[in-house]
């Protein structure tokens, strides 16, 4: 069942997905050598519930965390911990939050300290391969056109698109109908129309698409190890131009200030 958003619902979910925003930028701040994730999860949290919502989350299907915390080879849904981060890795942050009863998702993915150049220019095409998507996500046309816009971006530039996980319907529910590949045929799958809200999310490897996971039921790799990166907005479907109800700019505002 695919639930299209009313103006007023929409509003909801732009307020939680800033929040979402917010936060990420909050983290930013904190992100360098050094650091664990679990010190930068701890803010996270703090921040959310003390801009009145609740981590997203939290508890869904049983996470521990408030963010979902990948470095390097992790793809998504890796868990917070207490070991250091080191300069050179790359670190995807998921978060989500819960406000006024809607969901706003959003991720990111920080570079720790001094990063490979090969890396960099994942996560420059990563995050294009996003905003590729976003442009397709006009009503009239249909969820393949989306897939096919991050798919040709990121493979056309040397990259591979995981196949197993996708984007999805966002609103009262975390996840809602209907999927939302990050690969896919022009004109194939569901018809967009005006008030859906999807969350977009590209997860591009540097090396084969194909990816296990871990015995702690959450964590993600890819299968040869080499690093991946994952970038995601929540958007609503408009005539002739998506609006895109998260944001990177409170993120590029900190990391500018920092370099």
């Amino acid at each position: 069942m695919i639930y299209y958003k009313t103006e007023e619902e929409i509003e909801l979910i732009k307020e939680s997905s800033l929040l979402v925003a917010k936060t990420h930028a909050e983290v930013a701040k904190l992100i360098q050598p050094g650091v664990t994730t679990l010190e930068l999860d701890k803010v996270a949290e703090e921040f959310i519930r003390d801009h009145g919502g609740i981590p997203g989350f939290k508890g869904y299907s049983g996470f521990p965390n408030t963010l979902c915390v990948s470095p390097d080879e992790q793809v998504v849904h890796g868990i917070p911990n207490t070991t250091p981060l080191e300069s050179g890795t790359i670190l995807s942050l998921d978060c989500g939050v819960k406000k006024n009863g809607f969901f706003g998702d959003s991720a990111f993915t920080y570079e720790v300290g001094e990063v490979a150049r090969d890396v960099k220019d994942l996560l420059k095409v990563t995050r294009e391969s996003l905003y590729k998507g976003i442009e397709a996500a006009v009503a009239g046309n249909r969820i393949g056109d989306i897939g096919y816009a991050v798919q040709n971006h990121a493979e056309r530039n040397g990259y591979t698109v995981v196949r197993e996980l996708v984007g999805h319907g966002v609103g009262a529910n975390l996840h809602e109908s209907p999927e939302v590949p990050n690969y896919g045929k022009r004109g194939r799958g569901v018809k967009l129309q005006e008030g859906l809200v999807i969350a977009i999310e590209p997860m591009i490897n540097m090396g084969v698409k194909e990816i296990i996971q871990l015995n702690d039921g959450w964590t993600i790799k890819t299968a040869d190890l080499k690093p991946s990166a994952h970038f995601e907005h929540t958007v609503v479907v408009r005539k002739g131009k998506a609006e895109i109800l998260s944001s990177f700019d409170f993120i590029d505002e900190v990391l500018k200030n920092k370099n």
